[in-house]
């Protein structure tokens, strides 16, 4: 029973999934929309266990671990950090959606694949296991693909979706591939013991290549160049609220996944992989950003962004002292709230185009269609401007905080080339993200002028979104102990 109430956020989740799926089938589309509150509820009973449960998991300010399972779920600061990661996601994601699929024939679906991925990134965040793992990887990815394509009437996401689904199944065969080998040279799948066995794996020849096709496996879930093809049409084709979650939530799933097979399983062959990630690190953000100036249409350009994103976070691994890792696991929440609000403010955007069926409805995130939306929908705007001065860095938000702490670390540790191209990488990136804000509020809009009222679950979910990114910036401190607890479960301090 004790090991149950340790999974008690993911079956809160599951239960909240089954409810929605079951009793959606009785409901006509007008009553369906109580179905969205109801995931809502479900998913802030999750955060408020998962929450609860760091009290449990902290004696005389140490981090302690319970494993439970066999060994095979391990609930320790890091799983109920990324945890609490995902939750964030999927309530922001939850509360948009409430408009998204009003009056849908297909809303009990809707709700029920976003809690199961949510269920499933909750249970890759735990896994001790290698199978356990990768079966949990699969869970989310599932149900992530249908939700890249929940617009069957829309070209641009089934082509998203098909992307998504072709290169999502390679990358998976690619992993699993690499967990074999790895399976092969140590004869167990559980992380401890293979960490525990480091000879097996040192001087061998299957350990390198294991490397190779782990890093191609888990770099597609984090999208890192050059394994990011599917991200820019994924992310632009979904419907907005999916985009979110995909980029706020799913991609964070591939870095705590590889938070544990790299530090902890593989921690023997740490000058290889390390290596690795540093090349990849320089190349994602330089190549996100490059990219990212170019592009018209917003949501694009946020893919783009979300790749530079990814390999800030991914100095991580480059740097590997405790203090960068904490940076780098404090990012991922960070990332969270401002990348999912922005999403949510992009669809609010294409909701006001399609609505009013004016503007580039083959685009309607085009950067012509904000145009004057400081005026048009002042809260929409006033949001996008927090969270892409958030990505940016601009302080005083979470953005800026999870940068210092993630930046200071690499000069601290010697690396202070990669701090400065870095911090050149936030700086371009601040020209793409001020354009988007030079648009909204000093450029005229383009065909009606008249105010309009932003819905309210769009309100709704974009005001949390701020609050997380804004407290996190002007009370970091407790976030920052939270993710240096999580960072003790990787390395020793």
């Amino acid at each position: 029973m004790q090991e149950i109430m340790y999974l008690a956020p993911e079956l809160v989740l599951v239960a909240t999934g089954l409810v929605i799926l079951l009793t959606g089938v009785f409901l006509s589309p007008q009553s369906k929309n109580i179905l969205g509150y109801l995931a809502t509820l479900g998913t802030l009973a999750a955060i408020f266990l998962t929450v609860k449960s760091f009290g449990l998991l902290t004696m005389e300010g140490f981090s302690v671990q319970y494993t439970i399972f066999s060994e095979t779920l391990s609930i320790d600061a890091l799983s109920q950090f990324f945890k609490l990661v995902f939750l964030a996601v999927a309530l922001i994601v939850s509360i948009a959606s409430i408009k998204y699929t009003e009056n849908s024939d297909h809303t009990e679906e809707f709700y029920t694949l976003v809690l199961f991925a949510t269920f499933g990134m909750m249970i890759v965040a735990s896994a001790n296991d290698l199978i356990l793992l990768f079966c949990a990887f699969e869970l989310a990815s599932l149900a992530t693909f249908a939700l890249a394509g929940f617009e069957k009437q829309n070209a641009r996401s089934l082509e998203g979706a098909m992307k998504y689904f072709v290169i999502g199944s390679v990358s998976a065969a690619l992993m699993l591939f690499g967990l074999s080998f790895v399976y092969g040279a140590t004869g167990t799948t559980s992380i401890p013991l293979i960490a525990q066995n480091p000879g097996l794996l040192t001087g061998n020849p299957i350990g390198i290549v294991a490397i190779v096709l782990l890093t191609a496996g888990f770099g597609f879930k984090m999208a890192l160049v050059p394994f990011h093809m599917w991200a820019p049409d994924t992310y632009q084709g979904s419907p907005s609220v999916v985009s979110a979650l995909l980029a706020a939530g799913s991609k964070k799933m591939g870095f705590v996944a590889a938070f544990r097979v790299f530090i902890i399983a593989l921690a023997a062959l740490q000058p290889d992989w390390q290596f690795m990630f540093t090349l990849l690190a320089v190349v994602t953000m330089t190549f996100g950003n490059v990219v990212a100036v170019a592009q018209t249409s917003v949501k694009r350009m946020l893919a783009y962004s979300s790749l530079a994103q990814a390999g800030y976070i991914a100095m991580a691994f480059a740097v590997m002292t405790p203090v960068a890792l904490a940076g780098g696991i404090m990012y991922t929440l960070a990332h969270a709230f401002m990348k999912a609000g922005a999403f949510i403010a992009a669809g609010a955007v294409v909701w006001m185009i399609s609505s009013e069926k004016t503007g580039n409805l083959d685009i309607p995130d085009h950067l012509d269609s904000f145009r004057g939306l400081g005026k048009r929908m002042p809260l929409a705007a006033l949001c996008m401007t927090v969270f892409v001065f958030a990505l940016a860095g601009i302080p005083p938000t979470a953005g800026f905080m999870a940068k210092f702490v993630l930046f200071s670390s690499t000069i601290q540790a010697g690396m202070t080339w990669l701090a400065v191209i870095a911090i050149l990488n936030s700086a371009l990136s601040l020209f793409y993200y001020a354009r988007l804000v030079k648009y909204m509020y000093f450029m005229p809009p383009e065909g009606k002028t008249e105010k309009v009222s932003i819905p309210f679950p769009y309100a709704a979910a974009l005001l949390v979104a701020v609050a997380g990114a804004m407290v996190m910036g002007l009370w970091p401190e407790p976030f920052v102990e939270l993710a240096m607890k999580a960072a003790m479960v990787l390395v020793p301090f």
